[in-house]
């Protein structure tokens, strides 16, 4: 019997959980004798420092997100000595819980998906404590200064360009990178689009599951009648799925929570571009589903980093708030030099991948 341990962080809905139970779908079926367990570190350490954490995230990043901006970039992301100060003070509060976890679980493989559990197994591997191999598994289009890196076993990382930083910057040897894309779940790993994309358009809209991201400005513009028909995703946004159905606008429709991978799915298909913001997930999901991709906001810190090499890569458009958002999404929707040069730079995208992710942990466990 194996055991794989995966390691993302807190409770609150995020692409660190999507893709470990994404990972751990895939491996479960195909695997007899193999136990995948799910640990929120900070819950396991105490449930309480879990909910003020959460709590304290999400009306930081809503309420002062230029702050957010300055402390996240400030200590993920500067350039600095071994690690940063304020993570010493990490390794007092909690290195010897993370021991004392990975000590009760006893597992054969460990999978993170977030930078700080990847930080606390690296200096507990670098104090020799345990030997247990280790994966990173990447939820972003970089890597934050946070991760662990040496210390641990194997990197399966969403880019070549980041395969390259880790060889050069961090003296990775090439063989313990994986070039995986940002692991989704396997029903958006086919398309069957046979749409010709035509006015009226069919326009799918992330509203964000935790109601951040600024949709309702985007929304009022769109308020007037069009050629262009909206489906918003919702999400556990109440207020927003509510405040849609109130307009009663026969051209924007409201989906609330989608829990169904499959309906997901057969949404991607049904539509000719999505406005979402720059999530990891989000963003692998519509690249495996061959979807247009515009970015109405992004959200300080991660999504900032990943709008740059979207923009940088030409794999999204970014909508801008001053100009008539309809003009600027008939701009790509009725250029086919536009949409070609597109699916050119996703068919580049695409071929940078060397393995699943899925794959590559099946054949460190068999």
């Amino acid at each position: 019997m194996k055991k794989i341990l995966f390691l993302p962080l807190l409770q609150m809905p995020s692409g660190h959980h999507q893709v470990a139970d994404a990972l751990i779908r895939s491996l479960e079926k195909r695997l007899d004798g193999i136990v995948c367990e799910k640990v929120d570190f900070l819950s396991y350490v105490n449930k309480w420092m879990e909910k003020i954490v959460t709590g304290t995230y999400m009306k930081w990043i809503y309420y002062a997100p230029q702050t957010y901006e300055r402390v996240y970039k400030h200590c993920a992301c500067t350039e600095a000595p071994v690690q940063h100060y304020h993570m010493k003070w990490y390794e007092l509060l909690f290195l010897e819980r993370m021991e004392q976890l990975l000590y009760e679980e006893k597992p054969d493989l460990i999978v993170c998906t977030h930078a700080f559990p990847s930080f606390l197994i690296s200096r507990l591997k670098a104090q020799k404590k345990f030997s247990t191999p280790v994966i990173n598994v990447y939820t972003d289009f970089f890597i934050n200064k946070i991760w662990g890196r040496r210390e641990i076993d194997y990197h399966f990382v969403p880019t070549d360009s980041l395969k390259n930083e880790l060889i050069q910057k961090n003296n990775i040897h090439k063989d313990r990178i994986f070039v995986t894309g940002i692991p989704v779940d396997e029903h958006f790993h086919h398309t069957n689009r046979k749409r010709t994309a035509s006015p009226s358009y069919k326009i799918l809209i992330s509203g964000g599951s935790n109601g951040l991201g600024h949709i309702l400005p985007l929304l009022q513009q769109i308020k007037k009648k069009t050629n262009f028909h909206y489906f918003v995703l919702c999400g556990n946004n109440k207020y927003l799925l509510n405040t849609l159905m109130s307009w009663q606008m026969d051209h924007i429709q409201p989906l609330p929570y989608v829990s169904s991978r499959e309906e997901m799915s057969d949404w991607y298909e049904q539509v000719d571009a999505i406005i979402t913001k720059p999530g990891g997930v989000t963003i692998s999901e519509a690249l495996w589903k061959k979807v247009l991709i515009f970015i109405h906001s992004a959200l300080p810190g991660q999504e900032e980093m990943n709008l740059r090499y979207l923009e940088s890569q030409k794999l999204a458009y970014r909508l801008h708030p001053h100009e008539p958002y309809e003009k600027q999404l008939l701009g790509v929707l009725n250029n086919e030099e536009k949409k070609k040069n597109w699916l050119r730079q996703l068919d580049t995208y695409d071929k940078s991948k060397e393995t699943v992710a899925w794959k590559k942990i099946l054949e460190f466990i068999q």
